[in-house]
């Protein structure tokens, strides 16, 4: 309404004073509503990969005694049972402080450390466990409401590899190099990563799969390299029906619900990869900065169709930074819950606990890293910008 009204007052004068502070407040609002819309997303994963904790934690009778959103200075706080849950002053990040989990602390009956190496397992991995769970959940209400891609084949295009090897309708591409395809997302990332190396095609033809050699061709439509066919589109479960195409089933939906986060798994881990053995671009990661800029981008494109569409831009990468925070705090680097797995692992090999000294160095050398990750990070946000 403010903008609107600002837009009035400039009566379509392009370079008028009034029109250049209608501009600029046009780009203030959409900073704004993308900093919001990202801390609600981050605020969400958050919440479910602490939540993964709490639960698995209360239910191995272990007293939480903090459920924190954010870090930093307590700005809300409410004691409900046994547990404090507080919100704090930076909303990157959360924490479940459980009874005696620090090593040298207080040892009793409801003492994280008092519980087996089993249980203190399952309660490190419940966090991530929970993001891959919201990030499923997410996708199938995304594909639900508009559509999925299968890799069937439905029609060819002239000059391509697809053409060349006799690619025919209804044509399943079922590997490639051997390994299994399930939906369309996981051949484009194939296919994004090896571009034009020879493959080699598994195709599900009548039963039967028969094995093709093919050089992928490079699109200068598209930029990238392509087989040569249109895959299969199939409308979602409470999506319009549209003449010529299928709906999608209730086992459908999540059976690609399934794959497509499996896959973002695959991709976060092999991006990850890069980043820690510094052989990524800068183009694969961010940290705050970039995410804000991501949602936001998302939330516009969107909201310039529908708000339908806005929501679900937003919700797709929500779904995608849920579980790249699964994988992130599967890493085995101490101070992340990959690191209490990997450190819980040597103890039930050893069936004993590392001496707490050296555990202690172990988690502040992860801590340091960890901070010194995040500087390098940040350090790369800001000169994207600049």
């Amino acid at each position: 309404m403010i903008w609107r009204t600002c837009w009035k007052q400039t009566d379509g004068r392009e370079n008028s004073p009034a029109r250049q502070n209608c501009n600029l407040i046009s780009e203030v609002i959409v900073i704004l509503t993308s900093i919001i819309i990202a801390l609600i997303v981050i605020g969400m994963l958050v919440i479910a990969h602490e939540f993964g904790h709490f639960i698995v934690a209360k239910k191995s009778g272990i007293w939480v005694e903090e459920f924190a959103v954010g870090m930093g200075k307590k700005i809300l706080s409410k004691q409900i049972g046994e547990t404090e849950y507080t919100l704090r002053l930076f909303p990157l990040g959360g924490f479940c402080r459980m009874h005696g989990e620090m090593e040298d602390g207080e040892i009793d009956d409801r003492s994280f450390f008092a519980k087996s190496v089993p249980v203190r397992l399952a309660v490190m991995a419940a966090g991530p466990f929970m993001n891959f769970v919201l990030a499923i959940i997410m996708i199938f209400g995304i594909s639900a409401t508009s559509y999925i891609i299968e890799p069937e084949v439905t029609a060819i295009q002239e000059g391509y590899p697809a053409a060349q090897i006799g690619l025919q309708e209804g044509d399943v591409v079922y590997s490639i190099n051997g390994k299994r395809i399930h939906i369309y997302d996981e051949m484009q990332n194939f296919m994004y990563q090896n571009g034009g190396t020879p493959i080699e095609l598994g195709i599900l033809r009548d039963g039967s799969v028969y094995l093709y050699e093919i050089t992928p061709q490079y699109s200068e439509e598209t930029g990238s390299y392509l087989v040569g066919f249109t895959p299969k589109v199939v409308t979602g479960l409470f999506a319009d029906s549209v003449e010529g195409y299928e709906e999608a089933s209730v086992l459908d939906t999540i059976e690609y619900s399934y794959f497509a986060m499996l896959n973002y798994i695959k991709v976060t881990a092999q991006g990850l990869a890069r980043v820690f053995t510094f052989t990524a671009s800068q183009d694969e990661y961010g940290g705050p900065i970039s995410i804000i800029q991501v949602v936001g981008d998302s939330y516009e494109v969107g909201i310039s169709y529908s708000v339908k569409a806005a929501i679900q831009n937003v919700v797709y990468v929500a779904a995608v930074l849920s579980a790249n925070l699964g994988v992130l705090n599967l890493f085995p680097i101490p101070a992340l819950d990959g690191g209490r797995i990997l450190l819980l692992l040597i103890e039930g090999i050893r069936r004993k606990p590392l001496p707490v000294e050296m555990e202690n160095r172990i988690q502040y050398a992860g801590f340091l890293f960890l901070m010194g990750f995040m500087v390098f990070v940040m350090y790369t946000d800001i000169t994207k910008i600049l």
